[in-house]
């Protein structure tokens, strides 16, 4: 299974960090983002990994190289050129590197000690999404979860960690473009075909200078 990293954002929320630096290469724990998730993807046999790249793309490959040094083979999907396309939108141009099978897309900016171990989609499934317990930031929640199924209807509802597994399928017969992912997402909802889970393990985002200091202290402590 393939594997593909969201890092094509600017980062607003993060600014003045972000002015110089792309957020996948801020550090936390004396590393940039991107190379724990880079280190936890080849840990669980991950060899080939799809990076977008946006604002100020062109550091992220200067700083990754080619992705040997962690035993993988990284593949930039660069938008510079046409603008940040959103998350289906990256996926999307995207597609040609990522094949045909199913395949795992993480965001950047997430820090979480799910494992994202390589797994197969249940027969007439699109997506398989991995739903957290509600930050204070998003209390309210995004979807709820019921036998093992992603609705967006009731009334417990947990966050989207960032971290998916999809079929290209889902995909298809959409055109290239700037396209969020969550309308996909519901599309395929009202067709019964996105499952998911509840992981109540670590998970952060880190979208603000604060979350970035205080994942930062709780890694060198």
């Amino acid at each position: 299974m393939k594997a593909m990293i969201l890092a094509a954002g600017q980062g607003t929320r993060m600014r003045p960090l972000t002015d110089h630096t792309p957020k996948p290469l801020l550090k936390v724990g004396g590393k940039p983002l991107i190379v724990w998730h880079l280190e936890k993807l080849a840990a669980a046999g991950y060899r080939d990994i799809v990076i977008n790249i946006g604002w100020l793309g062109y550091q992220i490959p200067e700083a990754l190289g080619d992705g040997s040094q962690w035993q993988l083979k990284l593949h930039y999907s660069d938008e510079q050129v046409e603008g940040i396309l959103e998350t289906a939108g990256g996926i999307i141009k995207a597609l040609p590197s990522l094949g045909s099978e199913p395949f795992l897309v993480i965001n950047g900016d997430v820090w979480c000690d799910y494992p994202c171990l390589a797994q197969p989609l249940a027969p007439n499934t699109l997506a398989h999404l991995i739903l957290v317990n509600n930050p204070a930031h998003n209390l309210k929640g995004d979807f709820s979860l019921q036998n093992q199924q992603v609705l967006d209807e009731g009334e417990s509802r947990l966050t989207f960690s960032g971290i998916g597994y999809y079929h290209p399928a889902l995909f298809a017969d959409l055109p290239y473009g700037k396209r969020p992912l969550a309308p996909v997402l519901r599309a395929a909802m009202q067709q019964q075909q996105v499952s998911g889970e509840h992981y109540q393990g670590t998970w952060l985002d880190i979208g603000t200078p604060e979350r970035l200091a205080d994942l930062d202290r709780r890694l060198c402590h």
